[in-house]
């Protein structure tokens, strides 16, 4: 969980240097070094709930696998009974 964090984390500050860069800014201007942890923070956020969308999708499937695993063992068990009749 942390390194997609830690990832999004770093997303948002190239994302801060992206956009200095694009309008031609000092990268390290004292009055602009607040948007740093806020690009960063932003970055995070967005890490975190995807963490849990992956989460909650890795559920999901492994569910649903479970539910079709179960259906084959039915299934094979109503064959061998067929066949053994």
């Amino acid at each position: 969980m942390v390194h997609r964090v830690l990832f999004w984390t770093g997303f948002g500050v190239a994302v801060r240097f992206w956009q200095l860069g694009l309008e031609m800014r000092p990268f390290f201007n004292k009055g602009s070094l607040w948007a740093y942890p806020v690009f960063a923070g932003c970055g995070a956020s967005f890490g975190y709930w995807l963490q849990g969308v992956d989460e909650r999708q890795t559920a999901v499937l492994e569910e649903r696998k479970q539910m079709i695993l179960a259906k084959r063992a039915r299934k094979a068990a109503r064959e061998a009974e067929a066949e053994a009749l």
